[in-house]
């Protein structure tokens, strides 16, 4: 063989089994020289597809050709690589991989400490998912290491992509990260809540209005160090232009707002402006309780007002909504504060006015990363240590008296005392049990500038916030994710579902297939009349099931369309609102024969 015989054999029997698998002698053969390859083609040619291939016949083709062990070491490589066990991922281990990538990316310079705790955070959910795909497919992990497993997946996505695979995975039921499906039972609650959202906006003498979900990206380009920049799911369109689905409203109603002013800067409507929506948006960002990567956002501003009567307003408006919901000042409070003094304080302590806006972007943190981490990364923006020290201090004032004290001879006193007019004039609106004074509340946003506040659940972590913008603008936004954890957390949501359960006025039912014509047209008259019809599609040989059905419809009456009725035009109505009967009692019940010409009115009138 021109090499060491025993060499040669122990590379390629390394079980010493004295055969291969057919498919690893055909892959090793292809990868071997032209010469070797040849002879082994021809061997494999003489063995019937799938059968093992044993060694001395191996070593019988390659007789009289110079193999050089170094050949035979590489092909052996390559063969093993094409030919060894293909992992065949579950489509729910595809996602949870994909779901633990978007956790955190790994920044080019030195993170920040929320970046170092979210890659922490996702090197321990890597741990666990690899080590439970090993337990499943039954791996060992020093053959089968974490990186091993994940370029495992890539090349199985890839392979489905493609369409190489041939065994296709099972189809991806679930929607995308971050985002929702709503089947009707959840869309009734959406609904539901959407109406109180737009039931009390127009109750304040608010109007409604909507813009593209798509939307120019450079408005959203503010502030260097501003998260949402770094979250927009944005791209370039076919026509080359920078776009994004919004991650927020607020610019697009700045844009719209400026659309409406003249030449001389005058805004062409009636002031104040007080518009109300309810968009979708979009951010791309760690999933969590109350947050999702899309959420609809309840957003009511009012634009041309100075001073804090229109945030008297708005709170106004939020506390009404929560009453409207059944949550009380034991549930959530609202947390108040003033851009405007915190300003102040800022330039009292020698910060350039240029920097406000990246050091309420690090304030904003205070909470997340602790009071020694915010200095360091004031520090690194040349924040002066004694500076640094200053603002902490007044992020701890508990009372606006403390505030007050702190501020007395350092600071225009002005924006302190609209501060305390606004929880004065709180108490005359009635809802100044809900308020509490924070002086930690920042708004990482550069738009902000005057009272900012943050409704939050006393009972945990659930957040609703709201701010002051120039122009002047005040406005507040929420998502409806965190409404309906606030409502699951105060165990109101059984009430909510029971509201929002399904319910029509009628299920009209044929008692046989002829007499499905004539029902569809009862059907007709019923729904021209104002009420709302659902139709039994298939009719039932049994009474009893109709009845169950119209129950699970959530109908006030049943209209039966039998034989003898309809030759005199007329048709049986019984009312199903009878507590405590089942279906089958309800079946028994004879109910009452209405002549077509009179169902309408006597429906009207008994529903009214």
């Amino acid at each position: 063989m021109g090499a060491d015989a025993s060499k040669v054999k122990q590379l390629i029997d390394k079980k010493g089994s004295g055969e291969l698998d057919y498919k690893l002698a055909s892959a090793l053969v292809n990868n071997l020289p032209k010469k070797l390859s040849a002879a082994g083609k021809k061997l494999l040619e003489s063995i019937p597809q799938g059968k093992p291939v044993t060694v001395e016949a191996i070593f019988k083709a390659f007789e009289g050709v110079k193999v050089d062990i170094r050949n035979v070491s590489a092909a052996i490589k390559k063969s093993e690589a094409s030919s060894g066990p293909k992992l065949d991922f579950t489509a729910d281990e595809v996602k949870k991989s994909a779901e633990i990538e978007a956790m955190a990316e790994r920044p080019k310079g030195r993170p920040t400490p929320e970046q170092a705790a979210a890659l922490k955070k996702q090197k321990g959910a890597k741990s666990v998912f690899y080590q439970a795909v090993r337990q499943r497919l039954k791996l060992e992990k020093k053959e089968w290491s974490d990186k091993k497993i994940q370029k495992s997946i890539d090349a199985f996505k890839k392979s489905l992509e493609e369409g190489k695979d041939v065994k296709k995975a099972a189809i991806i039921l679930e929607p995308p990260p971050g985002t929702r499906d709503f089947y009707p039972r959840e869309y009734a609650v959406q609904r539901w809540l959407f109406s109180k959202m737009r039931s009390v906006g127009v109750a304040f003498g608010f109007q409604e209005y909507d813009a593209p979900v798509l939307e120019h990206a450079e408005l959203y380009k503010r502030k260097a160090g501003e998260e949402i920049t770094q979250q927009m799911y944005n791209f370039i369109d076919k026509e080359g232009a920078e776009v994004t689905l919004r991650p927020e409203m607020t610019p697009t109603l700045a844009r719209m707002v400026l659309r409406q002013m003249d030449e001389a800067g005058e805004i062409r409507d009636l002031l104040p402006l007080k518009w109300f929506s309810i968009p979708q948006c979009w951010r791309f960002e760690t999933t969590q309780r109350g947050r999702k990567r899309e959420h609809y956002q309840w957003n009511m501003d009012i634009v041309g007002i100075k001073g804090v009567a229109a945030e008297l307003e708005l709170l106004a408006a939020i506390t009404t909504f929560f009453k409207s919901l059944g949550i009380t000042s034991k549930d959530v409070g609202i947390k108040i504060n003033s851009r405007k003094v915190l300003g102040a304080i800022v330039q009292a302590a020698g910060v350039p006015k240029d920097m406000f806006a990246p050091v309420c972007v690090i304030i904003d943190k205070l909470d997340k990363i602790g009071p020694e981490c915010v200095t360091a990364e004031l520090l690194e923006k040349q924040v002066p240590k004694e500076s640094a020290s200053m603002i902490l201090k007044a992020m701890e004032c508990k009372s606006i008296q403390q505030l007050a004290d702190l501020c007395e001879g350092k600071v225009d006193m002005g924006a302190v005392e609209e501060l305390k007019s606004l929880f004065n004039d709180a108490k005359s609106y009635g809802f100044s049990d809900f308020l509490i004074f924070d002086a930690s509340v920042v708004r990482g946003l550069a738009y902000y500038t005057g009272i900012v506040f943050e409704c939050f659940d006393r009972r945990g972590e659930l957040r609703l916030y709201g701010s002051q913008k120039e122009v002047p603008c005040v406005g507040f936004g929420f998502g409806d994710c965190v409404i309906v954890e606030l409502l699951k957390e105060l165990k109101l949501m059984p009430k909510v579902l029971h509201d929002t359960r399904r319910q029509v006025d009628f299920v009209v039912a044929p008692f046989n297939s002829a007499l499905f014509g004539p029902a569809c047209s009862v059907a007709g008259l019923l729904r021209e009349g104002g009420f709302t019809v659902d139709m039994l599609q298939e009719p039932q040989k049994k009474v009893a099931k109709a009845f169950s059905y119209a129950d699970r419809a959530g109908a006030k009456r049943i209209v039966l369309v039998a034989p003898s009725e309809w030759e005199n035009k007329s048709v049986t109505v019984k009312d199903l609102r009878v507590e405590g009967l089942s279906a089958h009692d309800k079946a028994k019940n004879k109910g009452e024969i209405i002549p077509l010409t009179e169902l309408v009115d006597r429906m009207k009138k008994d529903m009214s």
